[in-house]
């Protein structure tokens, strides 16, 4: 068994040796963030650091491109497209140049890079202290929070594996309400899923959850909020069970991790705080106001973080090691994620979560049927009028421009609050009212459009006809023609 101290000796005697081997304080996320102009000069120093593949000439692997007109055709790709999609914010301008300086690198190799290493560990830590966890509190940066949640469910797997012996099939625990990227990894991993109830009020059903686990269960996992309707599961009473059994719990916050709840409302713990939390997953291409893809996943302790790195020393190409689940991870996400995160500083997170919570409670005060008691900036609308049909309604807003988000098992429309909304948010008072005015008067609405297409597949009991649909729908629309 390699011994920790030869570890720290090899990484003693490697380019990282000036950033991993020192001991330093837990970085956090700047109270105030800091200006274009002092990011510009933190990056030149991080770029300093880097292999200069362009003028050395010296790097055999990872770089596959130079800083030629093909570079910058890229480059302004990416410019043109964060303008047509709205990308947009008081530090939009120096994330992209913090994208288009590291676009090209690749932090599979840490040694090659370390700027990237060490803006990935100061995400992390940023992360993390955000969430209040411990000096002890490490993660590793991902694509997004299907990536974060994936490697949760491969971690705790693994983990079970390694401590204990009776698993036969691992399984996993977590009420009907959590998101699919965990019914995926289960998939993925060769594992189930044993589903649970919510209640009335769509938060999960912790009774339900402790008569669900048995003898192969290796991990349950918790929303804050869910997406489906932006409802907290009690995450204080199922830490609780999860401590009392023994297994780990992931708090799924892709949603709502980066959501601080300084501002005064009241919202339910959910992290590190929690003594029974085991790791959270936080997107920071969500509120955290990064490019796509950026997310954390956060373990309590190393000793937890170990069973999510893949190893294997028997390729002849080499030794080969992999923290996440893509090997190839593109720099520019990382170092927009770090540009982003300080620039912003929690004063700008503040302030940005101010406003779309008031937005949030502006639309909640117009007496919208709300699903359950939504935290954060989120909701879910339902009908309370047993003639008036949800999707159609969402039918009639798509005829109005917009684009409706449709939940299922009860009908009912998910809006998601973003700062695009904060001009918009009038408009949409006013057209959902005059929408659903539209369907109160004409009920053979109800049964027409895609309302009652998506009613006919949701209703289907036998939903591998519908697993069918969906793998058709995606075969046929990616399609090259």
């Amino acid at each position: 068994m390699v011994l920790k101290s030869e570890v720290s000796s090899f990484v003693k005697s490697t380019s990282l040796a000036q950033d991993v081997v020192a001991a330093k304080p837990r970085v956090v996320l700047p109270r105030t963030g800091f200006t274009a102009d002092e990011l510009r000069s933190q990056m030149e120093k991080l770029l300093k650091r880097e292999s200069n593949t362009d003028k050395d000439g010296n790097v055999f692997a990872y770089t596959y491109t130079l800083k030629d007109e093909h570079y910058r055709l890229q480059q302004e790709a990416f410019d043109m497209f964060c303008e047509k999609t709205g990308y947009s914010g008081e530090h939009d301008d120096i994330v992209k140049e913090f994208f288009h300086a590291f676009m090209h690198e690749n932090a599979l190799n840490p040694m090659i890079f370390p700027a990237l290493r060490l803006m990935e560990t100061e995400v992390v830590s940023m992360t993390a202290a955000m969430l209040n966890g411990s000096s002890e509190t490490v993660g590793f940066l991902t694509s997004g929070g299907t990536e974060s949640n994936l490697m949760a469910v491969k971690t705790f797997r693994d983990m079970a594996r390694a401590q204990r012996t009776n698993i036969r099939r691992p399984n996993i625990i977590a009420p009907i309400t959590v998101h699919p990227t965990i019914d995926k990894a289960a998939h993925y991993f060769d594992m189930d899923v044993i589903h649970t109830p919510v209640g009335n009020d769509f938060k999960a059903d912790v009774n339900a959850i402790e008569q669900a686990i048995n003898s192969d269960t290796v991990m349950i996992v918790a929303s804050a909020p869910q997406f489906c309707h932006s409802v907290i599961d009690p995450i204080e009473e199922i830490a609780a069970l999860a401590a009392r059994k023994g297994i780990p719990l992931h708090v799924d916050a892709c949603f709502g991790g980066f959501m601080v709840e300084k501002l005064g409302y009241k919202i339910p713990k959910f992290d590190f705080r929690i003594p029974g939390v085991t790791s959270i997953s936080a997107d920071v291409h969500k509120y955290g106001y990064s490019v796509k893809g950026a997310s954390v996943v956060m373990y309590r302790n190393a000793s937890i973080r170990k069973f999510q790195i893949y190893a294997y020393s028997e390729w002849p190409g080499g030794l080969y090691g992999s923290p996440s689940m893509a090997g190839t991870r593109p720099g520019g996400n990382i170092a927009a994620a770090w540009a982003a995160m300080k620039a912003l500083g929690e004063d700008g997170y503040m302030r940005k979560a101010k406003e779309l919570m008031l937005v949030t409670d502006k639309m909640k005060e117009k007496g919208l049927c709300l699903m359950g008691e939504p935290c954060m900036t989120a909701f879910a609308i339902g009908s309370d009028e047993p003639n008036l049909n949800i999707q159609a309604v969402a039918d009639a807003m798509e005829t109005k421009g917009w684009k409706m988000e449709r939940n299922q098992l009860p009908d009912s429309l998910h809006c998601s609050i973003l700062p695009h909304h904060i001009s918009k948010v009038d408009k949409f008072l006013d057209d959902l009212e005059d929408a659903t005015d539209i369907c109160r008067n004409n009920k053979a609405l109800a049964k027409k459009g895609t309302a009652g297409v998506y009613g006919m597949m949701a209703n289907i009991p036998d939903k591998g006809i519908v697993t069918d649909f969906l793998v058709e729908f995606f075969s046929e629309v990616y399609k090259c023609k």
